[in-house]
C-alpha cells in the first residue's frame, strides 16, 4: 500500500532494537533491585568445604562449586553429610550457606575442619528438640536447610561471630558456654543474639554500616546505608558478603557496560525515544 514503505522501515528499526533494549532494562534492574543482585566472589571460583560432622564422625573434603557454578554431586555429598543424624534423613541445603560458611573459613585464616554440631533438623527432630530445651525455635532454619551451627578448632569462637556478623548475610548466634560450644550461622535475616552491647558493636562497626541492632535496640548512624546494601547483595538464590568477599583465581570482575545503538536519522531517533510520535504507534496491537 501506497506510504507502507517509511512504516516497515520504522517498525523494522524498532523491532531490531528491541532485544538490546530489554538487555539494557535487565541489567539495570539487576544492579538496583532486591533479590537480583548477582555474586562477584562467585563469578569464576571453584569452592571446597573441609567438614567433620561431629556425631556420625564423617569427615570430607567437598567441592561444591566449580568455575563459578554450583555442582550437582558436590551439592548431593553436602546434602548426606549434613543430614538430620537421629532420623538419617538428608534435605537441599541452600547453597548460599555454604557460600557463607566459606567466606567465614576463608577469613578465619583456618587450614582444620569445619567442625558440624548441626545442621538440618528434620520437623520430627525440631519438635523433639523444642520439648527439651527453651533455645529451639519454632520455626528454625535448621528445618530449611539454611542454617549450621559449628565451630573450627583452631579459631576462637569469638573471631568465628565477628566474621558472621561482619559480612551481614544473616543470622548469627553465640554459644560459647554451650557443652560443644558453637556459633550458629543461617541465612535468613540479619540479626545476632544475644545482642552485642553498643559500645561492641561501634568497636566492630567504626562507620556505624550495620544491620546488626546492639542491645539497647537503637541502630548504630549507618543503618540505613547498610540496609540498602544489604538488598543490593542478598538475594533468593545468591549472596555476597559485606565487604566483597574473598577473591581469588577465577574471578571476573562484572561491570555493566553501555549499549550503544547504530546512529540514525534525527527524525528516526526522535521516534525511537518518543514512540508515540511513530506512525508505528498508531497500528493495531497483535
Amino acid at each position: 500500500m501506497p506510504g507502507m514503505g517509511p512504516v516497515r522501515t520504522v517498525c523494522a528499526r524498532v523491532a531490531s532494537k528491541m532485544p538490546r533494549v530489554l538487555a539494557s532494562l535487565l541489567i539495570a534492574c539487576s544492579l538496583v533491585s532486591p533479590g537480583m543482585a548477582p555474586p562477584v566472589e562467585a563469578a569464576g571460583q571453584t569452592r571446597s568445604l573441609k567438614i567433620y560432622f561431629i556425631h556420625t564422625k564423617e569427615k570430607a573434603t567437598i567441592t561444591y562449586k566449580r568455575n563459578g557454578r554450583y555442582d550437582k554431586k558436590g551439592l548431593q555429598q553436602v546434602n548426606r553429610m549434613l543430614r538430620d543424624w537421629r532420623r538419617n534423613e538428608p534435605t537441599n541445603m541452600d547453597p548460599r550457606l555454604l557460600d557463607l560458611v566459606w567466606e567465614v573459613y576463608q577469613k578465619s585464616g583456618s587450614r582444620d575442619y569445619i567442625h558440624v554440631v548441626s545442621a538440618y533438623r528434620s520437623p520430627a527432630t525440631n519438635g523433639m528438640l523444642r520439648s527439651r530445651s527453651k533455645g529451639v525455635a519454632k520455626k528454625s532454619q535448621h528445618m530449611l536447610g539454611k542454617a549450621m551451627d559449628f565451630y573450627i578448632p583452631d579459631v576462637k569462637l569469638k573471631t568465628l561471630r565477628e566474621l558472621g556478623m561482619k559480612f551481614q548475610v544473616g543470622g548469627v548466634g553465640y554459644y560459647p558456654t554451650s557443652g560443644s560450644p558453637f556459633v550458629h550461622m543461617d541465612v535468613g535475616g540479619v540479626r545476632a543474639w544475644p545482642r552485642m552491647k553498643r559500645n561492641e558493636l561501634v568497636r566492630l562497626f567504626p562507620d556505624g554500616k550495620t544491620i546488626h541492632l546492639p542491645s539497647d535496640g537503637k541502630p548504630l548512624p549507618g543503618y540505613q546505608m547498610a540496609m540498602a546494601d544489604y538488598k543490593r547483595r542478598v538475594g533468593a538464590s545468591a549472596i555476597e558478603v559485606a565487604g566483597g568477599g574473598t577473591k581469588g583465581a577465577g574471578d571476573v570482575e562484572k561491570n555493566a557496560r553501555a549499549i550503544s545503538l547504530p546512529r540514525c536519522s534525527a527524525a528516526a531517533a526522535t521516534r525511537m525515544k518518543n514512540p508515540m510520535q511513530s506512525p508505528a504507534a498508531r497500528m493495531p496491537r497483535v
